[in-house]
C-alpha cells in the first residue's frame, strides 16, 4: 500500500478475512470501501487483484474471481510444485493474466545489476555469492508456525529467483536446510544452498535467519564476479527488518570500487515494479510480465529441488580405515 499511495495508484477496496485489519488498513490508506466478502471484491469490474495472502490460500480465491482477471499474487506460488501446478493450470484454463510479487528483481540494486550486465560491463558471470547472517522477526507471520516448509519456500525464494533472472536456468542443486533449537514450532530457518551452473559460474547462498548476537556483525549482501568486473549489492532491509538501511552497490573494474546511487531500496521501492508492469502489459505498453506464473513456476521447481536434496543428505563418507 505504501507504494501504491506513493504511485497514486487508485484502490478501489480491500478485503481481509479479518474486518478490523481491513477497516484499519483502508483508514491509514484512505482506501474507500472495505468489502465484506470475497465475493463482493470480487464482482468488482476493471479491477487488478493484488492477493496479498499466504501460499496455501491462493486457488481457493483465483476459483472464485472472473475468468479474464488480471492478477498479482503473493509469492510464494502455492506451498510447493504441485500446488503451483495448480494455481498455473487455473489461470489458463480461466484465461488470466497473472504475475507473482517476486519483487527483489525489481528492487533499486537489482535493476542497477541486471542494466549492468545487459551492457555486459561485467562480462561473462563467474561467481555468485549470497551471504545473510541476520534475525528474521519469524513472529510477525503466525501462520508460518507449524508449516511443513519455511524459509526456502516464503523468504529466500526471493535470493533464487533473482539469481535465476541474471543466470538462468540452473542444472541442479544442492541444500540443506536446517531449523533451529531455539524454535522447534519453525521447520527450517537456516540454509546453505549451492546451485549447479556447470563448470565456468560457481553459486553459492548461505542464509542464517537465526543470527542473535546484536547487529555488529549481521550481513545481507550479494557479490557477482565476472570476467570483466564485480558488483556487490547490500539489502539493508535485512539488517533489520522491516526498516533497516538503504540499499547499497558497489561496482569494481579492476582494483578501484565505485558506488553507485541508488533510489530507494528493496522495501518498499521494489514492489512499485511488479503492479506497474502487470497494469502496463494489460494497457499494451508493456510487451511481457517480468514475473508470470509461467515464469516463476520454475523458480517453484527450483525450491523444490533444494527441499529434496535437503531431504536425500549429504554424500556418505567413505571408510578411511586401510
Amino acid at each position: 500500500m505504501p507504494a501504491y499511495r506513493r504511485l497514486d495508484y487508485p484502490v478501489a477496496g480491500i478485503f481481509d478475512v479479518s474486518p478490523e485489519a481491513a477497516r484499519q488498513a483502508a483508514a491509514t490508506f484512505s482506501i474507500p470501501c472495505v468489502y465484506q466478502s470475497l465475493e463482493q471484491a470480487a464482482s468488482v469490474e476493471g479491477a487488478v487483484f493484488d492477493l496479498a495472502v499466504p501460499g496455501d490460500q491462493i486457488v481457493g480465491i483465483l476459483e472464485k474471481l472472473p475468468d479474464g482477471s488480471a492478477i498479482l499474487m503473493q509469492k510464494p506460488m502455492g506451498r510447493d510444485l504441485e500446488e503451483a501446478r495448480r494455481i498455473q493450470r487455473c489461470c489458463q484454463d480461466r484465461k488470466m493474466t497473472a504475475a507473482v510479487n517476486l519483487q527483489l528483481r525489481f528492487s533499486p540494486a537489482m535493476l542497477a545489476l541486471r542494466a549492468l550486465l545487459d551492457r555486459q560491463e561485467l562480462g561473462t558471470l563467474t561467481d555468485i555469492d549470497l551471504r545473510l547472517v541476520i534475525e528474521q522477526p519469524w513472529h510477525l507471520w503466525k501462520f508460518m508456525i507449524g508449516a511443513p516448509r519455511l524459509e526456502l519456500v516464503y523468504h529466500s525464494i526471493h535470493y533464487l529467483d533473482a539469481i535465476r533472472s541474471i543466470a538462468g536456468e540452473p542444472q541442479g542443486a544442492y541444500c540443506r536446510a536446517v531449523g533451529h533449537p531455539d524454535t522447534p514450532q519453525l521447520r527450517d530457518t537456516r540454509s546453505s544452498i549451492i546451485l549447479d551452473y556447470g563448470d565456468a559460474l560457481r553459486c553459492s547462498l548461505v542464509m542464517n535467519h537465526t543470527h542473535r548476537a546484536g547487529p555488529r556483525h549481521r550481513t545481507s549482501e550479494l557479490m557477482v564476479e565476472g570476467t570483466k568486473g564485480a558488483a556487490r549489492l547490500v539489502l539493508g532491509v535485512n539488517l533489520d527488518y522491516p526498516t533497516g538501511s538503504p540499499d547499497e552497490m558497489e561496482v569494481a573494474h579492476g582494483q578501484k570500487w565505485t558506488r553507485v546511487p541508488l533510489r530507494g531500496s528493496w522495501f518498499t521501492e521494489a514492489f512499485e515494479g511488479p503492479m506497474s508492469n502487470l497494469q502496463r502489459f494489460i494497457a499494451g505498453e508493456d510487451s511481457h510480465l517480468v514475473s508470470p506464473v509461467e515464469d516463476t513456476i520454475k523458480t517453484m521447481a527450483l525450491v523444490e529441488a533444494c527441499y529434496q536434496s535437503s531431504e536425500r543428505g549429504g554424500t556418505p563418507i567413505p571408510d578411511a580405515r586401510l
